[in-house]
C-alpha cells in the first residue's frame, strides 16, 4: 500500500445499489496525486461526452490526497468534481472542515458515484464498511436538521456528514455540498448533482483516527506542524486571517477599488465600514459582546492552527443568526453586501446562514440577486415580475425575501433566479445579458479584474468559470507593493520581476500561469490555499514539497509538484474541449469593458485587445493550441497523460 494513502478507491453505483473497491498502486498515486486530478482520471475515462449534468451518467467524485488527515495545518480538504449544471463545463469545488480527514480515516482516498438511486439514500462508511441506507426521512430537511437526525440515528456524535441541502434537492443550479452545516464545496453546483442522484448525504467515521494512516516520516510532519503556530505572528496576513477571517480584506479591497458594488458598476462602496471584518468581529461574531478578544467567533478545520472560520451569534429583525451555520466570509459580505448595495451587516449574516442552511454557493446566490436588482433598476423587471417586491439596491428586506424564494423555488422569480444569472438573463432578454456578470455562466467572485488584470485573465480561461482561488492575485507581484516574504517565495517559482500596477505584460501573464499551476497543485494534493501558497500564506512552496516527501517517502521536487498542478489543469481543459467548450468561451462579461464609477478605479476599464493578446500569450506558454485553447497531444504526452489526447481526439 502506498505510504500516506489508504490505497483504496470506493466505486458506488447508486442505480444498482452496489459498490466495489479499486486498489491502485504507487505509480497511479504518484501520477495523479489525489484531489481533482484523481477525480478527473475517472470522469474522463468512464463518463460519456455530452451527457446532461442531471443525467445518471454524470459521474460525481469525492477525492482526498496523501496529505489528508496528517497532523498539520491546512490539509483537511475534499475536492468534488462532476459536470457542472451551472456552467455545462467541468465542475470543480473544494471544502474544508472535519469531513475530509474523517473520510480518510474511514478507509478511502476517493469515492466515485455513478447512476441515480431509486429514492433518496445516504452512504454510510465506518472503518471501511460501506452501506447505502434509506434517506427518505431526511429529504426536505435543512443541513443542521440532517446533522442532528443522523447523529442520533447512528448513535455517534463524531460522524461527519457531507450533504446536499433542500436547494440541491430542488436542483438549484448553484447548490453546494455542505458539511458541518457551515463548510461548503460551494462553486459550480455540485450539490445539485447530488440532488439529481437522490444522494442526500455521505456519512463517514474512522474510529482509529490518524493512527489508521502510515506516513513515511512522521517526525518531519510533526516538525512542520510545530512550525505553524510559531510563525503565524511573523506574518501580518496570517495575524489578520486568524483574527478577522477573510472578512479582514474588506478595507483593502475597497481602498484599491476592487470591492464590487452595485453589480460591478463600481469598485467603491460607501457602506464598506459597516460590513467590514473589524465591524463583524466587534458586533456579530460569537463572544463579541462579552469581549472575549482571543476567541471571538473562531473555529478550526481538522488540525489547523490558523482557525479562520467565522462563527456568528446575532439576530436580524427577531430572526436568530446561529453559529451552527458558521458566519459570513469576505465573498459573502461582498455578494450580499456591496454587490446588492446593502450595508446591514446582520441582514448579510442572515443571508449567509440561509445559504448554509439550504445548501447553496453564497457567491452565485448573492451575485444572482444583485443581477436581478440591476435588472429592476433598469426596468427590465417590473413589480409584476417580482411579485410586488421593490427589488432595489440597498433593500435588505427584499434581498432576504428573494433569497428565500430562490432557495425554495417558491415563486416564478425564485424559479428563474435558481437557474443562475446567465440563464435568467436569457429568459428576461431586453439586454439583460449585458448586466449578467458571469464567465462560462458562473458568477464572478468579489475581486475585480479592472484592478487585478492577471486575475481577470484567469477568470476568463479558468476551466470551471471565474474563480478567485485559482491563481495568486496581482498585488503580490506589482511594483511598490511587495514584501521580502512574497518575493522569496515567488522566486522559488522563477518569478523575479514585479510588474507595474494594473499591467498585463507578458511577465504578468507568466505570473498568472505559474501561480495557477501552483494553486492547481494544491487542489491536487488537497491543501488549503489560505495555509499553503506561493506568497502570503503560512507555508510556502518549499514546505509543500517537504510535506509531500515526508508523507510518501518519494524523492519529490518542486518541478514534479508543478507538473502535477499542470496535469490537473490540462485534464480539466480537456474535459471542456470534449464538451465543445474552448477559447470562444474564455470570455469576460461586458461590464468589465465599461468604465467604473467612483473610488480608486474610477474611470478604469479593461480592453478587449489586451485580454485577447494576453490569452494568446497564456495559451502559448501553456503549450496549448493558441486558436482554440485546447491542450495539444504533445503537451499531454509530456505530462504522461497521452491517453487524454485519444479521449478528446487531439
Amino acid at each position: 500500500m502506498p505510504l500516506g494513502y489508504n490505497g483504496k478507491i470506493l466505486h458506488v453505483n447508486l442505480s444498482k445499489r452496489v459498490h466495489e473497491v479499486d486498489e491502485p498502486g504507487d505509480a497511479f498515486y504518484r501520477m495523479y496525486g489525489g484531489g481533482s486530478a484523481l477525480g478527473m482520471y475517472h470522469i474522463l475515462n468512464d463518463m460519456p461526452a455530452h451527457v446532461d449534468a442531471f443525467s445518471p451518467e454524470n459521474i460525481l467524485t469525492f477525492s482526498l490526497s496523501v496529505l489528508t488527515g496528517a497532523p498539520v495545518s491546512g490539509q483537511s480538504r475534499m475536492m468534488a468534481n462532476a459536470k457542472s449544471p451551472l456552467t455545462d463545463a467541468i465542475g470543480d469545488s473544494q471544502c474544508g472542515g472535519y469531513f475530509p480527514a474523517e473520510m480518510k480515516f474511514a478507509g478511502y482516498d476517493a469515492i466515485i458515484f455513478r447512476g441515480r438511486a431509486p429514492h433518496p439514500m445516504y452512504l454510510y462508511i465506518r472503518d471501511g464498511h460501506v452501506e447505502l441506507r434509506d434517506a427518505r426521512h431526511l429529504w426536505g430537511k435543512t443541513t443542521h436538521e440532517v446533522e442532528e437526525i443522523l447523529k442520533k440515528e447512528l448513535g455517534d456524535a463524531n460522524i461527519e456528514i457531507a450533504q446536499c441541502g433542500p436547494a440541491g434537492e430542488k436542483l438549484v443550479r448553484y447548490a453546494a455540498i455542505i458539511n458541518m452545516a457551515s463548510r461548503a464545496n460551494g462553486r459550480t453546483g455540485l450539490g445539485a448533482v447530488m440532488g439529481s442522484k437522490n444522494l442526500k448525504a455521505v456519512v463517514v467515521r474512522g474510529t482509529k483516527g490518524a493512527k489508521s494512516i502510515q506516513w513515511a516520516d512522521p517526525k518531519a510532519i510533526i516538525e512542520l506542524t510545530k512550525m505553524g503556530p510559531k510563525i503565524i505572528n511573523d506574518n501580518a496576513d496570517m495575524v489578520s486571517l486568524a483574527k478577522y477571517g477573510t472578512a479582514g480584506v474588506v478595507s483593502y479591497q475597497n481602498t484599491i477599488g476592487s470591492f464590487p458594488t452595485y453589480n460591478y458598476d463600481s469598485g467603491d462602496f460607501h457602506g464598506w465600514e459597516k460590513i467590514s471584518g473589524e465591524t463583524l468581529y466587534d458586533t456579530v461574531l460569537k463572544g463579541a459582546k462579552e469581549g472575549r478578544q482571543n476567541t471571538v467567533g473562531r473555529e478550526s478545520c481538522y488540525s489547523c492552527s490558523v482557525r479562520c472560520k467565522r462563527v456568528a451569534d446575532s439576530e436580524w429583525k427577531g430572526i436568530k443568526i446561529d453559529g451552527k451555520y458558521g458566519g459570513p466570509e469576505y465573498e459573502t459580505l461582498s455578494t450580499f453586501g456591496s454587490y446588492c448595495g446593502v450595508d446591514d451587516l446582520q441582514a448579510v449574516s442572515l443571508a449567509s446562514q440561509m445559504c448554509n442552511e439550504y445548501g447553496v454557493d453564497t457567491i452565485s446566490a448573492g451575485a444572482t440577486i444583485a443581477f436581478a436588482m440591476d435588472c429592476y433598476e433598469h426596468e427590465l423587471l417590473s413589480n409584476d415580475d417580482t411579485g410586488g417586491i421593490e427589488l432595489r439596491y440597498g433593500n435588505a428586506d427584499a434581498m432576504i425575501q428573494v433569497l428565500q424564494d430562490t432557495l425554495t423555488r417558491a415563486t416564478p422569480l425564485g424559479e428563474m433566479l435558481a437557474e443562475g444569472s446567465a440563464r435568467a438573463a436569457q429568459k428576461i432578454g431586453k439586454g439583460a445579458e449585458d448586466l449578467a456578470v458571469t464567465t462560462k455562466k458562473q458568477e464572478l467572485p468579489a475581486h475585480m479584474p479592472q484592478a487585478k488584470r492577471s486575475l481577470g485573465l484567469i477568470y476568463a480561461v479558468n476551466p470551471f468559470g471565474a474563480d478567485h482561488q485559482s491563481s495568486e492575485h496581482d498585488g503580490m507581484y506589482e511594483e511598490g507593493n511587495t514584501s521580502d516574504l512574497y518575493m522569496e517565495r515567488l522566486n522559488q517559482l522563477g518569478l523575479y520581476e514585479p510588474q507595474p500596477q494594473r499591467s498585463l505584460t507578458n511577465e504578468k501573464v507568466r505570473f498568472a500561469l505559474k501561480t495557477q499551476q501552483f494553486y492547481s497543485g494544491l487542489d491536487t494534493f488537497g491543501l488549503c490555499q489560505f495555509v499553503f501558497g506561493p506568497a502570503w500564506t503560512l507555508y510556502g512552496p518549499s514546505h509543500v514539497v517537504d510535506l509531500i516527501k515526508a508523507a510518501t517517502g518519494w524523492n519529490y521536487s518542486l518541478y514534479e509538484y508543478m507538473q502535477a498542478g499542470e496535469r490537473r489543469l490540462n485534464m480539466l481543459r480537456a474535459f471542456n474541449a470534449r464538451e465543445g467548450i474552448d477559447r470562444k468561451d474564455d470570455t469576460l462579461p461586458k461590464k468589465m469593458f465599461k468604465e467604473l464609477k467612483g473610488g480608486a478605479t474610477d474611470g478604469v476599464k479593461l480592453s478587449h485587445e489586451e485580454m485577447e493578446r494576453a490569452k494568446d500569450v497564456y495559451f502559448a506558454m501553456s503549450g496549448w493550441d493558441v486558436k482554440t485553447g485546447v491542450p495539444t497531444r504533445a503537451k499531454l504526452e509530456e505530462l504522461g497523460i497521452g491517453w487524454v489526447a485519444d479521449n478528446i481526439g487531439a
